[in-house]
């Protein structure tokens, strides 16, 4: 089922903006996922990532009030669809499913010091 396979940034995109629910924003977006993941994201990447999930149907956006300190730009804010929840749901099994199926050989002759 090629149709819900997401990329990394993809994925966490869109757990970020299931996680932030109703304020989930471009800029709230990017905060969550740096403090999170402790990881440096561009809002470029983001924006891009956001608009091609949209696109996908996984995403709907809806303007905000404008602001004085936006100069009056009303913020976008994303909410994820049960499209996106399918997408999310296929990758969490697919991800599951490969790691129980490690065999108990290869996990218990490893070292994680």
């Amino acid at each position: 089922m090629k149709k819900f396979q997401l990329g990394e940034f993809e994925e966490i995109v869109l757990l970020t903006v299931a996680v932030l629910d109703q304020e989930a924003y471009g800029f709230g977006i990017k905060e969550e996922i740096e403090s999170r993941l402790e990881r440096s994201v561009s809002i470029g990447a983001l924006q891009s990532a956001l608009r091609r999930m949209e696109k996908k149907g996984y995403l709907t956006s809806r303007k905000g009030e404008g602001s004085t300190e936006r100069g009056g730009r009303p913020k976008l804010f994303f909410q994820i669809t049960a499209y996106g929840m399918k997408a999310l749901d296929y990758n969490k099994n697919v991800r599951l499913d490969l790691w129980n199926s490690i065999p108990a050989s290869v996990s218990n002759s490893l070292s994680y010091d």
